[in-house]
């Protein structure tokens, strides 16, 4: 075992779990004062339930053998026939058991990602059932095409150094389709963020737990692990700096939630590329997302009529097919031997990056038609969505009977008594026509 190493990415792991409550944070800061206990528990929950999924069967289908190259076997089950301490996984000679760990935070932080998509009308039950079957069929296939040595997207030379198609483009269209699906909220407007301070501790959080998101993907100490902690610093200051600038630009004024998604922005556009490229090549994947992104949420998903409330597809989604479509366009052998084609303005030709566009398109593709049929075949089993009146209330006491704070359950109390009342009236009138 290389002890350095094996530190290395106990700390990465460590980082990575931290961003899940970071994006509660994050999210519950953004959403109206109604949704915030409904919001960050919906976040951080899924930390027990991926932990379970992941130890279960989670690895097994992701890393232990193969099927068409789409997905594993059950043969590690429960973690049945694995061996923490053997060192097979990598060659940085860390044991295998460290490898499962890394990469169940992950399995942790993406389906929290999409949650910010729903906030506000989807029930609880539907969200936790989902999350499994989504888990299961579309995030550990995911891994295994794009991870696993025998997955059909690797075989194929695509490059995906944290998590653009694994982790962002697969979130974002999961985040999309929801929406569609749930419809636009009863009052469709931008929520009164409820605590702007929690939204910029939650970026914070974010930005920190992100370099062992990616130079923890270089699974030791090494010159690309300091590359894309590199990478990830630059990618991330050129688009905070662009989404602010263009901010300014459109309504005269910066505003910290601007600051803070553009930050995301570029923290999500760089992680497919992180280890690949230059700092060059750094700074400009950060301003080409955060346009792109920009773009979606300020005017494209308006026409769109898409109620994505909190921008996961906006931020996620488009961020992150901008950066797994620029890998192919940036990435150099220069920076990681492990680039077979240079990519396209590196004298690669067209090769890595028709890989990258067709790696792009399929992810689209997998993950909007098995998102899909799993909602119909849910919706027919439980209500998707709250009823109109339990949405006015909030979530927080119809789905969970709390509050975030006092001032908000005092008013909620009054709203509380005029649906009972209604809901007793109604009851008589029913008992009323059964008699």
């Amino acid at each position: 075992m290389n002890e350095a190493n094996t530190a290395f990415l106990v700390l990465a792991s460590i980082l990575v779990l931290f961003m899940t409550p970071g994006l509660a944070f994050f999210y519950g800061g953004l959403v109206s004062k109604r949704n915030v206990v409904n919001t960050m528990l919906s976040v951080f929950f899924i930390t027990g339930l991926a932990i379970l999924l992941w130890i279960i069967v989670g690895y097994s289908l992701s890393f232990s053998g193969d099927h068409f190259g789409v997905f594993g076997d059950l043969h590690q089950f429960f973690h049945q026939n694995f061996s923490m301490t053997k060192m097979t996984a990598t060659t940085t000679k860390i044991p295998d058991g460290l490898y499962s760990v890394f990469e169940m935070m992950f399995a942790i932080i993406t389906p929290a990602l999409f949650v910010g998509a729903v906030v506000g009308r989807m029930k609880f039950k539907f969200l936790f059932l989902f999350i499994i079957f989504w888990s299961i069929l579309v995030y550990y296939p995911m891994v295994h095409m794009v991870w696993s040595a025998s997955g059909i997207l690797f075989k194929m030379g695509t490059l995906d150094f944290a998590g653009g198609t694994v982790v962002h483009i697969d979130a974002g269209i999961t985040a999309l389709v929801l929406s569609i699906f749930l419809g636009k909220r009863v009052e469709y407007k931008e929520p009164e963020h409820y605590n702007l301070p929690w939204v910029l501790l939650g970026t914070t959080i974010l930005w920190i737990g992100w370099y062992g998101f990616n130079a923890g993907s270089a699974f030791g100490i090494s010159t690309v692990a300091v590359q894309a902690t590199m990478t990830t610093t630059v990618a991330t200051a050129s688009a905070m700096i662009s989404y602010m600038m263009i901010d300014v630009f459109r309504t005269g004024k910066p505003s910290l939630v601007g600051v803070c998604t553009g930050t995301l922005c570029g923290l999500v556009a760089i992680t497919p590329a992180c280890g690949y490229v230059t700092i060059t090549g750094a700074f400009f994947i950060g301003i080409a997302g955060t346009c792109c992104s920009y773009f979606f949420i300020n005017y494209l998903k308006g026409k769109l009529g898409v109620d994505d409330t909190l921008d996961a597809f906006g931020a996620h989604g488009v961020s992150g097919i901008v950066g797994s479509i620029a890998t192919g366009l940036f990435a150099t052998k220069s920076v990681n031997s492990a680039v077979t084609n240079n990519g396209l303005f590196y004298g690669g030709g067209f090769k890595l990056f028709g890989t990258q566009l067709f790696a792009t398109a399929f992810t689209i593709v997998f993950v909007s038609i098995m998102v899909i049929i799993m909602t119909v075949i849910l919706k027919a089993i439980t209500p998707i969505r709250v009823s109109e009146k339990e949405e006015r209330l909030g979530l927080d006491f119809g789905e969970h009977g709390e509050h975030a704070d006092y001032a908000v359950a005092t008013e909620a109390d009054s709203d509380v008594d005029t649906f009972r009342k209604e809901f007793k009236g109604q009851l008589a009138q029913l008992n009323g026509h059964k008699n």
